[in-house]
């Protein structure tokens, strides 16, 4: 499909996950099927097992983050070796930035599913559950260091700045509640926000998360030997919200903060829209192509292969 355009792919994070994901390429493309394979050895448990049925382990954040990736990773190797798609930059959010890693050669596919389902294990752990919790702030034009100031003293924080009309804020369930309560009782009138509680079973991307990062940290560690750099400047880090360096020990660093603070999702869109000429998301869902809208730059999505027949049909 290679027309001489410059290609940037994203990979969406969690949440994404569906029961049945990645199956059409399983079923239908060998490098597809190796790539579950390559999973379940390296994790000790059936990958596509937990991905086609109806297990609801799948939700489970331990369980969630290495079937997203796995599921990410074989579309992406399925589309190369069928349309002969090979993206030159890569982006994806927050736990999507793993699945870049490993697309752009930086981190094997055997060593991130275990260091992810490390990761949310531990994410899982460190609070526990129905103390904490996330909620989307919607409103045009969002002020960031507004909504911050609306957080002082409470133990929330700004999670994720998905777009100039999205924030996803994250922390103690009575903090978030309260932070409803000041942003209705202190906005202007003719500023209106829509507050949405997301179903999730952790605060991420707060400073809750905290307290795992050294062990996080250690995990990387374990696996530093196989973390390749050389390509990571062609990746975009959620915590810089601009590319990595290519040098490894930057790129662990970025990824052991990203899990306690803010994922710069607009900066990481701009920074990709800036080198890119095309861009793709590839997933089991497609949360990331309208992100891209908000900053007035075209994204197509691939979520199975009847998406991806349609797009590149034209070009081979």
């Amino acid at each position: 499909m290679r027309d001489g355009k410059s290609i940037a792919v994203v990979f969406p994070g969690q949440g994404s996950q569906r029961p049945g994901m990645g199956k059409d390429f399983y079923e239908q493309i060998p490098v597809c099927r190796r790539t579950f394979e390559e999973a379940t050895d390296a994790l000790g448990w059936d990958v596509s097992a937990m991905c086609f049925g109806e297990d609801e382990k799948l939700n489970l954040t331990e369980y969630t983050q290495p079937c997203i990736v796995t599921t990410e990773i074989c579309m992406l190797r399925g589309l190369a070796e069928r349309y002969g798609f090979v993206p030159d930059y890569f982006g994806g959010h927050s736990l999507g930035e793993f699945t870049a890693l490993v697309a752009a050669g930086v981190m094997p596919l055997a060593d991130t599913v275990k260091i992810v389902q490390t990761r949310g294990k531990l994410m899982q752990e460190a609070v526990p559950v129905g103390v904490g919790g996330m909620a989307a702030v919607i409103s045009e034009n969002i002020d960031i260091d507004m909504l911050r100031k609306t957080m002082d003293g409470l133990n929330a924080g700004v999670a994720n700045i998905n777009s100039a009309n999205q924030v996803v804020i994250s922390g103690e369930l009575t903090a978030i509640d309260e932070t409803e309560k000041r942003l209705a009782q202190n906005s202007p009138a003719e500023k209106s926000f829509r507050f949405i509680r997301l179903n999730v079973s952790a605060p991420f991307h707060s400073r809750l998360m905290q307290v795992i990062e050294d062990r996080f940290a250690d995990t990387l560690e374990k696996f530093g030997n196989t973390l390749n750099a050389q390509n990571a400047s062609k990746v975009t880090s959620n915590f810089k919200g601009d590319f990595h360096t290519d040098v490894a020990t930057d790129v662990k660093k970025n990824l052991v903060n990203q899990i306690s603070n803010t994922v710069n999702w607009r900066k990481n869109m701009q920074a990709l829209a800036a080198k890119a000429e095309e861009i793709y998301e590839v997933g089991p869902g497609r949360p990331l192509r309208d992100f891209f809208i908000t900053i007035g730059v075209s994204c197509q999505s691939i979520t199975g292969l009847n998406a991806a027949e349609k797009i590149f049909k034209t070009t081979n």
